[in-house]
């Protein structure tokens, strides 16, 4: 008796029919170095671009300088190049760019913006990263806002082909470390202190995507921030360390104009934050499409102990648990927008490690844009959070400082030649990022 498989081999022959190579069963898989196709997961770097004050102003940590990059950028450049990496998280330095009001040096930014546009690399531009001109002070000073948007407004004129923005890096850990830590530019230990740095980082990235949304009224905006969790292993919680595991949010709250918990929104208006300042940024959140990049090491996790005494967890949670928290608050599409371990050794697992949480992630149905190793070249100091310049190097990068290759350089280049070309989400061919404006408020 004849199965209805008889009568398609009969018919067809035996496998590979034709047409199914549009999609089916000898459709492509996503193997291959990325192409830069719109709908393609993003696999990226980034340059360590980091570049706070310490010691009360009298030392700027310039990471550019201290890892080699103004000497060497072509070089560098051409590692992503040669890796087959088409997205480069990539920071203009604006201590040394912004000099005054209305006032600018463009000449290293031409130049190594040409070469990217050259190598056909998409760079995520990053603005501010931990740090400001010496005329403008530091983050204290209530006119940031407005001189970061003219800045944000001339570099977009500027180099009007950039669709990709990261206004200001990590605006919790800026505010933190700077405002509440002690540890960089105005060196402040106090919840006031943290709690202004705050409002106006926040305001100048909303001001600064407002600058950059006149003039490419398309741009993504990779609002990339520390994946942090606080465990405190005691019966009875502290209030304190409750209440730090909701600060982690109040930069993205602030910034997409979510409302907090009422014990952080007591603790905003305890510490200067004014009622009409809370009403303006609850207004709505910035233009463009918003995209909620999560920076996630091991050393973002802590454990505290019974007896008071501080770990690190290294990936109790990881960076699918903590970010998965974040996307069912904000409901944005995600990236993993930092990762690295300091031990050379170490690192290849790790990387692994990440790209497991990205796969379960896009298994939640969850749309995730992409993934970055950061950072291209070793760091320096990173150990110590640039505290001190004591000029250690960290082996955390997919190079080291003398641009050879690290072992996670070949992790990451088989990572890519096995998943290089798969969509965002599944099926993303359907979900092309277009040109168009971002012209939709979206609520549901």
């Amino acid at each position: 008796m004849k199965t209805f498989l008889t009568h398609i081999k009969e018919k067809y022959g035996d496998g590979g029919y034709a047409g199914d190579e549009f999609g089916g069963a000898r459709g492509h898989d996503g193997r291959g170095l990325p192409t830069g196709q719109p709908n393609n997961f993003m696999f990226a770097t980034g340059i360590e671009c980091s570049n706070p004050t310490i010691d009360h102003g009298r030392i700027r940590r310039d990471l550019l300088q201290e890892c080699g990059h103004y000497e060497r950028w072509r070089e560098d450049f051409a590692l992503v190049k040669e890796l087959g990496l088409k997205v480069l998280r990539y920071g203009l330095p604006y201590h040394k760019t912004h000099l005054g009001p209305g006032r600018y040096d463009w000449e290293f930014a031409d130049q190594v913006m040409a070469e990217l546009q050259r190598l056909e690399i998409t760079p995520i531009l990053d603005l501010l990263h931990f740090g400001v001109p010496d005329w403008l002070g530091n983050f204290q000073n209530p006119e940031l806002p407005v001189h970061f948007a003219d800045y944000a407004a001339a570099v977009a004129e500027r180099y009007p082909w950039v669709r990709y923005y990261t206004p200001i890096n990590e605006i919790y850990v800026t505010a933190r470390m700077s405002g509440k830590d002690g540890i960089w530019n105005e060196q402040l230990k106090t919840d006031r202190g943290f709690v202004t740095a705050m409002k106006h980082l926040v305001a100048a990235s909303i001001m600064a995507t407002q600058q950059i949304a006149q003039r490419r009224p398309d741009c993504i905006i990779v609002q990339s921030e520390s994946a942090e969790f606080v465990h405190e292993l005691r019966s009875n919680p502290s209030p304190q360390i409750t209440l730090d595991n909701k600060l982690r949010f109040v930069s993205l709250d602030l910034l997409y104009a979510h409302h907090p918990d009422g014990d952080v929104l007591n603790y905003l208006f305890d510490n200067g934050l004014t009622r009409r300042e809370y009403d303006w940024f609850m207004a709505g959140e910035p233009p463009g499409y918003q995209i909620m990049g999560n920076d996630y090491y091991g050393r973002n996790e802590r454990i505290i102990l019974p007896d008071g005494t501080e770990c690190t967890s290294m990936d109790v949670l990881g960076w699918y648990n903590i970010t998965l928290e974040y996307y069912r608050r904000y409901r944005k599409p995600v990236m993993h927008t930092e990762t690295n371990v300091f031990s050379a050794h170490e690192a290849p697992t790790w990387l692994w490690k990440q790209w497991v949480n990205i796969l379960r992630m896009r298994a939640e149905g969850v749309p995730v844009l992409g993934f970055t190793w950061y950072s291209l070249i070793d760091q320096v100091d990173w150990d110590i959070g640039l505290s001190r310049q004591v000029g250690k190097v960290n082996a955390c990068g997919l190079y080291d400082l003398d641009r050879k290759p690290r072992p996670v350089a070949a992790s990451y280049k088989m990572l890519l030649q096995e998943y290089g070309q798969i969509t965002i989400v599944p099926h993303g061919e359907l979900f092309e990022v277009t040109k168009g404006p971002a012209t939709l408020k979206v609520e549901v």
